[in-house]
């Protein structure tokens, strides 16, 4: 079978091996397709020869062990499980789901949702009405939007360096977009706008409660988006930090968090059960139409053209927000 593996930094090439063989407790899936993940980008950047990448597989069952119940060759599945860039993979029972009938492959790609939504439920309203800003505004972003909506904020706002990304994310559901450069001043709370307080004696005397947001989620991936995500911050508000930091060390504030009192949120998530039950419930919702997020992964590439994919993701090329690799 085919197989996607990398040569070095930037450059992979397709590769034959031996099929997969399963176990009673697991599945061979035919893949259809892999979504390229923004998470992976700095590994391919950086690869050394023989890394093999993709986590992110939706596909057909073609043969299954004796334990393996509910299924049936030809269902078409998706769930958890890397080494994804392959004609087949070989899935844990405990980690596959059913694609509901009236959603396309493309749209069913599932482990992403899972993040995304795991993510909105660190960061859930505390009341029905509040608002929320959205630092990054990518495919994870824009998916946020879309489910945040669904749980109860009234009121979103979206914050991007691309235009096409900020009319996007208008699309999927926010009230308010702005360039980092026209985000009002008053949706800041830095030492500029709020002025240097006396550390030790004066915590209300500024405007720390009155600038700024409750709930801010940042999904850009760098520090500038991380930075200003954490200054739009306000008093006793919620930083959730989505974005994938994996290219570096990122330097913040704290001087400035710690004066603020804000609570910062991982938003990623390693409970791999709990993740798979989030994919039974991504596909529900978005089957049932509650959570209105399909037709973006518009980016299809062959098993040779990895490697564009991966460049056509960074800069956006053509309208980008989501690609995937067709396997076979």
């Amino acid at each position: 079978m085919k197989c996607i593996e990398m040569l070095a930094p930037r450059k992979s090439h397709v590769i034959e091996i031996d099929d997969p063989s399963i176990n009673d407790d697991q599945l061979l899936v035919r893949v259809t397709y892999t979504g390229i993940c923004h998470s992976e980008y700095y590994p391919w950047a950086t690869a050394n020869a023989g890394q093999r990448f993709g986590h992110e597989a939706v596909g057909v069952v073609e043969a299954f062990g004796k334990n393996v119940e509910g299924f049936k060759v030809g269902d078409r599945v998706t769930g958890l499980g890397g080494g994804a860039y392959k004609e087949y993979i070989v899935m844990s029972k405990e980690k596959v789901c059913h694609i509901p009938d009236n959603l396309d492959d493309i749209d069913a790609i599932v482990e992403p949702l899972a993040c995304i939504m795991s993510a909105c439920i660190k960061m859930k309203p505390e009341a029905v009405g509040e608002t929320i800003a959205v630092v990054g505004c990518g495919y994870m972003g824009l998916g946020s939007i879309a489910l945040l909506k669904t749980m109860g904020y009234s009121n979103i706002v979206a914050v991007d360096i691309r235009r096409e990304a900020l009319e996007n994310a208008k699309r999927f559901g926010a009230t308010e977009i702005y360039t980092p450069d026209e985000l009002p001043l008053e949706y800041r709370v830095n030492w500029k706008t709020m002025g240097m307080p006396n550390l030790t004696r004066d915590g209300y005397q500024r405007n720390i409660f009155g600038l700024g947001f409750q709930n801010v989620l940042e999904f850009s991936g760098t520090e500038e988006g991380l930075k200003l995500a954490a200054e739009m911050v306000c008093a006793h508000g919620r930083l959730g930090i989505g974005g994938y930091h994996n290219d570096g060390m990122r330097t913040l504030d704290f001087k400035l968090l710690n004066y603020k009192a804000i609570t910062m949120i991982n938003c990623h998530e390693r409970r791999i059960m709990y993740e798979f039950g989030l994919c039974k419930r991504c596909l529900d919702l978005i089957s049932r139409g509650i959570w209105d997020f399909k037709g973006v992964t518009k980016h299809i590439y062959t098993m040779e053209e990895f490697d564009k994919a991966n460049g056509d993701m960074e800069s956006h090329a053509d309208g980008y927000i989501k690609g995937a690799v067709k396997c076979s």
